[in-house]
């Protein structure tokens, strides 16, 4: 595959505080890429420096062939952003709005109409091109940011965080919409999400931790190489259960009456259900999620942390 975007021993430093260390990977044209990380990582001030938005200290990105800090212009072409906070006027209609997104890269009247209604068919959101972006819902607000986007027919999607805020209902449309447009036109979306479960559906995933890449790879890589299945047995006999597990040389976890074991499959669960039944009350069997990978790198407050930033 074609590497469309790299990062090559990426450094950026706000005095004495290192925002992003040596950094280095990359992305695959066509790819869904997800980009990881709690406040403080260093990810906002990463994809600040892809955007042409600052400067790095040391290391190269290189974007679709060009440069950052070379070509910076020619990169805001490649890429089409849709940020956390919408950059739209809410007293405007959305054909508005869009007309003026349009402006920006020069385009005349007949083209501009073109792109506007092209964009809208791709979101649906052309039964909204004449009512106010303000009166608008969460996800439709969001469609319309999307379509804002792709006026310009970039070859990267970068989704700061796109369905923060959505009701559940919404955020499955909104990613009914990406899939489709990627499948369609190929693009290669660049997400960063605090849902973890979103970056699931990744083709490749990086985590940033403290500046530095903490964990990258598949969803599935990182879930066999950062968490565990998890056997959870309820009992009344805990005496009993824990000899039992002790004498069988099994790793455990106790936690009242309750004892963890960690799997390395799932179906690892049957024959210490079967041997130990008699013990057992009740039980759980876990599945490992990216949501796991993510604590196990981070620590276990990392799922408090409302932004992941």
């Amino acid at each position: 595959m074609t590497k469309i975007i790299e990062v090559n021993g990426l450094s950026k430093s706000f005095g004495k505080i290192k925002a992003v260390s040596d950094i280095s990977f990359y992305v695959e044209e066509g790819a869904l890429f997800s980009f990881l990380g709690t406040n403080g990582a260093g990810k906002s001030t990463t994809i600040a420096i892809l955007l042409t938005l600052l400067q790095q200290d040391r290391g190269q990105v290189i974007v679709n062939n060009y440069t950052v800090g070379k070509h910076d212009q020619a990169i805001r072409r490649e890429i089409g952003v849709v940020f956390q906070e919408s950059l739209l006027d809410p007293l405007l209609t959305v054909k508005e709005n869009l007309t003026i997104r349009a402006s920006f890269y020069g385009m005349p009247k007949q083209e501009r109409h073109a792109a506007i209604h092209r964009v809208a068919e791709v979101v649906e959101v052309t039964t909204l091109l004449n009512r106010p972006y303000g009166k608008l819902s969460g996800g439709q607000k969001r469609r319309v940011d999307i379509a804002r986007a792709l006026i310009h027919k970039p070859t990267i999607l970068i989704l700061d965080e796109p369905t923060t805020g959505l009701d559940p209902e919404s955020r499955k449309n909104i990613w009914a919409t990406i899939q489709q447009l990627q499948k369609e036109t190929g693009m290669t979306v660049f997400l960063t999400t605090h849902y973890i479960e979103e970056a699931a559906n990744s083709d490749y995933v990086v985590v940033m931790k403290e500046g530095g890449i903490a964990a990258k790879g598949t969803p599935e890589q990182l879930k066999n190489n950062y968490s565990t299945h998890l056997l959870t047995i309820s009992t009344n006999q805990a005496d009993g259960l824990r000899s039992s597990l002790t004498l069988d040389g099994l790793d455990f976890r106790e936690d009242k009456s309750l004892f963890h074991l960690p799997l390395i499959q799932t179906t690892d669960a049957i024959p210490i259900l079967a041997k130990f039944s008699p013990f057992i009350s009740s039980f759980e069997v876990k599945k490992s999620s990216l949501d796991d990978v993510f604590i196990a790198i981070n620590g276990k407050d990392a799922n408090h942390d409302a932004s992941l930033r």
